[in-house]
């Protein structure tokens, strides 16, 4: 099975658990620089996706933040929108998890240092992976994935 874990977001990542493999890869959420604003490019998420041929997907649930600006608020909804649409339009069913469901299951606070140094111990093959503090993206990705795999599993 291959579970797709996905954090959205321009800072984000996308995370692929082959569970018949064993192997985890990961991907930087695919952006271009439009001026001064980072964007997701929706081609390239489109044919990452395309590629990764995932059986179901995880993405975290988001919501806009107290004290978040307009412009940002906005951004971080078309790039969460975008992750759905391009799933959706490629058939792949996805399940929308609550930060606060997903991170319950690792016993983790808010932290996304926390996050790393999890995502590090339970896939230590790719740990240089979660290394840097801009890596969280990458970390939370990773145990979406791995939840979905265990949400998968009778």
């Amino acid at each position: 099975m291959r579970i797709l874990g996905v954090d959205p977001g321009a800072g984000g990542a996308l995370a692929l658990i082959d569970t018949a493999l064993d192997i985890l890869d990961l991907c930087d959420m695919p952006v271009v620089m439009i001026g001064q604003r980072r964007q997701i490019s929706e081609t390239w998420l489109a044919d990452t996706l395309k590629a990764y041929e995932p059986d179901c997907a995880f993405i975290e649930r988001v919501h806009a933040l107290p004290k978040q600006g307009v412009a940002s608020t906005f951004s971080f909804g078309v790039a969460y929108g975008m992750v759905r649409g391009v799933l959706a339009a490629l058939g792949v069913p996805f399940h929308l998890i609550t930060p606060g469901e997903w991170k319950r299951a690792f016993h983790l606070t808010n932290s996304k240092a926390e996050s790393r140094l999890v995502a590090a111990r339970l896939f230590p093959e790719n740990a240089s992976s979660f290394k840097r503090v801009r890596d969280d993206g990458r970390a939370e990705a990773a145990l979406l994935a791995l939840f979905g795999v265990q949400q998968a599993r009778p």
